[in-house]
């Protein structure tokens, strides 16, 4: 049995607690918080949709009083191609861990029943940007660095 299990409405703040030491362990503390009701409020909604509808999700592994740990993952439809007819694409974002509970499993476990997640949706292209730390375990799960040359615009 998985450690880990489905996120429900419940968990949204929890979740954003934790994307919040996610993003704090990569780019260093940062006082602002004035995101994070909107984020709860979004996961809230995404996570009340029906399994069948469901474009978002996260796994999380609980501790005593909240969550240990959590990996969530999004669905994108773009026009399918060579190599992915169906036009697909699983996008797997804030995999994070509290600090004093890291190298137990709890990230894997996560992210081993997003990605059966994604599979069961037939989803066979996953995307993620990966930290120096958590590399390792994405590699162990057999994601592999491309040459995507990623840009942005912030509008």
């Amino acid at each position: 049995m998985s450690l880990a299990r489905r996120a429900t409405p419940a968990d949204a703040e929890e979740l954003v607690r934790l994307r919040k030491v996610m993003q704090d362990s990569h780019l260093g503390p940062s006082p602002d918080v004035s995101w994070q009701p909107a984020a709860v409020e979004t996961l809230r909604k995404k996570l009340a949709d029906s399994d069948a509808d469901a474009d978002l999700t996260a796994f999380v592994v609980e501790r005593p009083g909240g969550l240990a740990a959590c990996a969530v993952g999004t669905i994108e439809y773009r026009l399918g191609g060579p190599g992915n007819p169906r036009g697909t694409t699983g996008y797997v974002f804030s995999v994070a861990t509290d600090p004093d509970l890291r190298r137990r499993g709890y990230s894997r476990a996560c992210m081993e029943a997003l990605l059966g997640w994604f599979r069961e949706r037939g989803v066979s292209r996953i995307d993620l940007r990966a930290s120096s730390d958590g590399e390792p375990l994405y590699a162990s799960l057999g994601f592999v660095r491309t040459p995507d040359p990623a840009m942005r615009l912030t509008l």
